[in-house]
């Protein structure tokens, strides 16, 4: 049995408290976990890459060409000197993984609205595209620091499959303090909403959204639990993980947007 370490110089999993995440004993077990996690030792004066595991995730930014956003890859993100800017950084008070999404930024040819946002990546480099068999969980701490209406904060994507670009299903977080998840209704389009919990703008609180046995959502939103069937007409589909400021408004303006803060962060695969 195997669990791989998420913060690799603490050889720690994490239990989270405070809005931290706080290192505990490594476990055995079976699943492989993977991602970025805070130490409660977290140096605000570093990289985002210096406290948390950023090798199996990929950033994209609201900046670049239009139709084709900067791709900053795992490789560039890692380490105390890695990859940031006003877009992506570590917060100097608390050592948190903060990410920008500004109203007018440069979107992907499918979407009107700008991201600060991570994709699943495989250690290799590749992109990540798992099969809707197995057990397959994103856990995330994080606050919204500030929003102007609507923001996706996670996301369940379609990989390859077929030909849609359409998201499994999206978690936001409204300006109200309403948390929703969004389910894709087929591939083709159209999504339920959800509405899973309620917590004030500047507060901090946990998600984990992830599949089982290949036909269920699975979402626990601060240790309430709640499950939703997956339409047979994903099953062609493989899927991706992403995570950040996913912005859902958009206008001229370059001040306004979503800003959000991750304290822990991890994917695991089973």
């Amino acid at each position: 049995m195997r669990m791989r370490t998420l913060l690799t110089s603490l050889a720690t999993v994490t239990a989270v408290t405070g809005g931290l995440a706080i290192a505990a004993p490594a476990a055995s077990g079976s699943t492989a976990v993977t991602g970025a996690v805070a130490s409660p030792l977290a140096d605000p004066t570093v990289a985002p890459g210096g406290n948390f595991d950023l090798g199996v995730w990929q950033l994209q930014e609201p900046v670049g060409s239009p139709g084709s956003p900067t791709t900053i890859s795992s490789a560039r993100l890692q380490g105390a000197n890695g990859f940031q800017d006003s877009y992506f950084y570590t917060d100097t008070r608390d050592g948190a993984m903060t990410f920008w999404a500004p109203e007018k930024g440069v979107t992907t040819p499918n979407s009107n609205y700008a991201r600060s946002e991570l994709r699943e990546m495989n250690r290799s480099g590749s992109a990540a595209n798992w099969s809707l068999s197995g057990t397959h969980t994103m856990k995330a701490t994080l606050r919204v620091v500030s929003v102007t209406s609507n923001v996706c904060v996670g996301q369940i994507h379609l990989g390859t499959g077929g030909t849609s670009t359409k998201p499994l299903l999206e978690l936001y977080y409204r300006s109200s303090g309403d948390i929703v998840l969004g389910t894709e209704n087929s591939p083709d389009g159209g999504q339920t909403l959800h509405t899973v919990g309620n917590v004030a703008v500047g507060k901090t609180w946990s998600y984990t959204i992830g599949v089982s046995g290949g036909n269920t959502i699975n979402l626990t939103v601060n240790g309430s639990t709640t499950h939703y069937a997956i339409p047979s007409s994903f099953n062609a589909y493989k899927q991706y993980f992403k995570a950040g400021s996913y912005n859902q408004s958009s206008s001229d303006s370059t001040t306004k947007g979503a800003r959000v803060a991750f304290y822990g962060l991890t994917v695991s695969h089973s």
